[in-house]
């Protein structure tokens, strides 16, 4: 059974969070992607202020460009973009106080790290499935960058919205788990016939 969580999180929840947890997350996020990164960064280096809500302490990214929403829809497909992209950009968010990533696939070793460093949660979304997302997205608006269209930095309330914990703030990986289990199952060699 999935826990829920509340967006923003609090620093008892980051701590109590284990890779593999399955969790539902409810609350307002933040959708931004490669493009936005780089300006919020840039901005960062700059000293300017950043479009997103000071201090940005306990604030989940989600990392999708949603697709143009359908007359009547608050969004259109909103899945994962791969997170891997972002890791150029992600310690200077760490350090002010980012404590949820949204996305798919791997880290690198730095962003692990970073991850334990700063007491924040890297959470997987199931790629292949932006249409059933989006349905636990309620509200959508467009806070910085609309030039950028589907990668403008955009606050999401979303509902019951499904997700896994990757990488936690104690080291934990869930990947790397799954690939030990594998290997020590034989790769699989004993399943039923």
């Amino acid at each position: 059974m999935a826990r829920t969580v509340q967006a923003p999180l609090d620093e008892a929840t980051v701590k109590s969070l284990r890779a593999g947890d399955r969790v539902v997350m409810t609350g307002k996020i933040y959708a931004a992607r490669d493009a936005a990164h780089k300006r919020l960064v840039a901005a960062m280096q700059r000293g300017e202020a950043l479009p997103l809500p000071l201090p940005l302490s306990g604030q989940v990214i989600y990392y999708v460009g949603p697709a143009p929403a359908k007359p009547g829809s608050v969004i259109g497909p909103a899945g994962p973009t791969t997170s891997g992209r972002m890791d150029p950009y992600t310690l200077p968010l760490l350090e002010r106080g980012i404590a949820g990533l949204i996305g798919k696939g791997s880290r690198s070793e730095e962003v692990k790290e970073a991850l334990v460093r700063h007491r924040a949660v890297y959470f997987g979304a199931v790629g292949g499935a932006s249409a059933l997302l989006a349905r636990q997205i309620r509200s959508s608006r467009i806070l910085a960058y609309p030039d950028l269209l589907s990668e403008a930095v955009r606050e999401l309330e979303v509902e019951e919205f499904p997700l896994i914990v990757i990488n936690d703030c104690h080291g934990g990986d869930a990947y790397l788990a799954a690939r030990e289990a594998y290997r020590s199952d034989g790769g699989g060699s004993q399943r039923s016939r």
